[in-house]
């Protein structure tokens, strides 16, 4: 079985119910963290999930929250034994390393060993046995990237947006994909009051439209603001103006099995 662990489901600004979006994707072999803010230690006692069993971090960009965390978790690894890989684009992974090394998180002293690997749009990257995963150029900042999940024994195909504006290039990739986690951070009120917000992210009426015409099978909107005031249940009624397919709209420490769609 493999399923996502959502450990974060907010924008930049964290509230009371949702910090910054994060996730585990879990498998039977492995445990791979998608972006790294906040006490990402802490989150995964509390679901229950040993932090050694970490073995890869992507990062889809370098803004600060998705990756303010991971010097204290590479700090609070610092005595165990464990080999950590850190995947993203080539600013991403340099920028890590940089981080880290601010900390002397590098030094012979941890034992937590920490590989980077800058990734080649449109490659793929075996991060275990059953998963491979592979990477997309977005528009969001110059170090941003998607990316796509594959579990080689059942088939199943899984893409995240991270941060993005309405960007139909992405989805044209991935065609009646099972599952879609994407950037759905208000409702389009809010950008028509903000227009700038355009440029850097999606609203829940676009996503709505876009996942429906790429065919999107199941949908999982995430990366809610926590600046601004709008109910969950707008975001929803937005989507649903036009998507007709299977809906989750996460919570933090939400579990979502996930099984191949037909």
């Amino acid at each position: 079985m493999i399923e996502l662990l959502f450990i974060g489901t907010g924008g930049s600004v964290a509230t009371e119910e949702r910090d910054n979006t994060s996730f585990l994707l879990l498998s039977q072999d492995t445990a791979a963290l998608i972006d790294c803010p906040g006490s990402v230690i802490q989150k995964l006692k509390k679901a229950q999930i040993d932090p050694r069993s970490v073995h890869s971090i992507i990062v889809t960009h370098i803004h600060p929250d998705h990756i303010y965390g991971l010097p204290s978790l590479i700090h609070s690894l610092m005595l165990e034994d464990c080999v950590i890989e850190i995947l993203g684009s080539e600013r991403s992974v340099n920028f890590c390393a940089e981080l880290l090394d601010l900390f002397n998180l590098r030094s012979e002293k941890v034992k937590c060993h920490v590989n980077f690997i800058p990734v080649v749009p449109g490659e793929d990257y075996r991060i275990s046995p059953s998963l491979t995963c592979a990477f997309y150029k977005i528009p969001h900042s110059p170090s941003s990237m998607a990316v796509g999940f594959h579990k080689i024994e059942e088939g199943l195909d899984l893409l995240y947006s991270g941060d993005t504006p309405r960007f139909p290039e992405l989805l044209q990739r991935v065609q009646n994909i099972d599952y879609l986690i994407h950037d759905c951070s208000a409702p389009s009120r809010i950008f028509e009051e903000y227009p700038s917000l355009y440029a850097m992210h999606t609203d829940s009426l676009a996503l709505g439209k876009i996942a429906q015409e790429a065919g999107v099978k199941h949908l999982v909107p995430c990366h809610f603001f926590g600046e601004v005031d709008f109910s969950i249940k707008e975001i929803e009624d937005e989507i649903r103006e036009n998507f007709r397919g299977e809906l989750t709209i996460p919570e933090d420490f939400s579990r979502i099995p996930l099984t191949k769609k037909t």
